[in-house]
């Protein structure tokens, strides 16, 4: 493995939280969706897949060397801000296997946790996105964005949302039938009515 710290772009020693914006920044460079129909798919798949063992071993490394935070620093923070950093580091391994397409062990892990904040929702919209289940999707997002109207990662990954589960309808409404284009019955009348009216056929 390639040096954890290059691969993020950051300077040895860097703090956990400077390690985690660094990751949640190539995350969105690299993200599957930014990659869709593009010959780099590989390419920035093979990326992310090194980006998330670089972010893992270097968050593991953090903790066994004495945790993220000085004891002190926590108990400054209370009782509730500890829970929540608890609950990042969760949040962190679920994203990571939602970008490698491991929606199962995200589901997972997003199940045993019973704060559900808005990232929960986020997390959970993305992985009935992968799944296909567009409508649940767009239900879990809403409700991420509702809770964090500011957050712009939510609501970016909504309006993906919404714009593929409308393309997805459209095609099965055509698909069936509906289509409001020209067919062959449309081409039909124009005829019939073209020789009726000028008599040229």
């Amino acid at each position: 493995m390639r040096n954890p710290y290059e691969v993020l772009g950051i300077r040895e020693g860097t703090d956990a939280e400077g390690i985690r914006r660094a990751y949640m920044e190539l995350v969105k460079k690299y993200h599957p969706d930014q990659y869709q129909n593009n010959p780099l798919s590989d390419l920035a798949e093979e990326k992310l897949k090194e980006i998330n063992e670089a972010y893992d071993y270097l968050m593991k490394k953090a903790e066994a060397q004495g945790g993220i935070r000085s004891s002190r620093q926590q108990e400054e923070r209370g009782y509730r801000n500890n829970q929540e950093d608890a609950g990042r580091s969760y949040y962190d391994q679920a994203r990571a296997y939602v970008n490698m397409g491991n929606v199962a062990a995200a589901e997972e892990i997003l199940n045993n946790i019973s704060f559900r904040g808005g990232e929960w929702y986020y997390l959970k919209g993305l992985i009935f996105m992968r799944r296909g289940w567009y409508n649940e999707a767009v239900t879990s997002l809403k409700t991420a964005v509702d809770m964090e109207p500011g957050n712009y990662e939510f609501r970016d990954a909504l309006n993906r949302v919404v714009n593929t589960n409308r393309q997805y309808q459209s095609t099965v409404y055509n698909r069936r039938g509906y289509s409001t284009g020209p067919d062959l019955c449309s081409l039909c009348q124009c005829l019939i009515c073209t020789d009726c009216c000028c008599e040229c056929m």
